[in-house]
C-alpha cells in the first residue's frame, strides 16, 4: 500500500531531526564539541557517577560510541574515571571543572537554538507539539510489561 511522501510522518520528523543536529553541530563546534559530547556532558551534569553503560543508555547511544566519546572528553580533560566505591566492576563518570564551564558554554548555545524553535509557536503549540511528538513514541514503544500487568 502506498503512501504519498507528504503524508509520511517519518520522514518530516526525521528532517526536522537532521536539520536540529545541523544546528547544533555547527554551534558546538567553535567549542571543540560533537553533538555527542554535549549531550554525554549534559547528561553527566544531571547524573553525575554514571556509568558509562548507563550513559550510553541515557544519551540513546551504543556502548561503542559512549566508548569513544568518553575518550575523547577523558583527553580533553572534561571528565574523570574513577571506580565505584561499593562496585569494583563499575567505573563512576563525572565532569571537571573544565568540562562543567565547557558545559555551560555549549548550553547556552543549545538552548539559543531551541528557543528559536520554540519562538516559532504559540505557547499553547508548543505544549500541542510535545504531545503529539510524545504520541507518535509511544506508538513506536512497547508498553512497559508493570503498565500492561497493572491493566489486566
Amino acid at each position: 500500500m502506498n503512501m504519498p511522501v507528504t503524508e509520511r510522518l517519518g520522514l518530516h520528523i526525521k528532517r526536522v531531526e537532521q536539520e536540529l543536529m545541523a544546528a547544533k553541530h555547527a554551534a558546538l563546534r567553535p567549542l571543540g564539541l560533537t553533538v555527542p559530547q554535549y549531550a554525554a556532558l549534559y547528561t553527566l551534569d544531571e547524573h553525575p557517577g554514571l556509568s558509562a553503560a548507563a550513559l550510553a543508555r541515557a544519551c540513546l547511544v551504543t556502548p561503542q560510541t559512549i566508548a569513544t566519546v568518553l575518550a575523547n572528553l577523558e583527553a580533553k580533560a572534561l571528565i574523570t574515571r574513577r571506580p565505584h566505591p561499593w562496585h569494583r566492576k563499575v567505573t563512576e563518570v563525572h565532569l571537571t571543572d573544565d568540562g562543567r564551564r565547557l558545559l555551560a558554554q555549549a548550553d547556552a548555545k543549545a538552548v539559543a537554538i531551541e528557543r528559536h524553535i520554540a519562538d516559532e509557536f504559540s505557547v499553547e503549540e508548543r505544549a500541542l507539539l510535545i504531545d503529539l511528538l510524545a504520541r507518535a513514541s509511544s506508538r513506536l514503544t512497547p508498553p512497559h510489561r508493570d503498565t500492561e500487568e497493572a491493566g489486566s
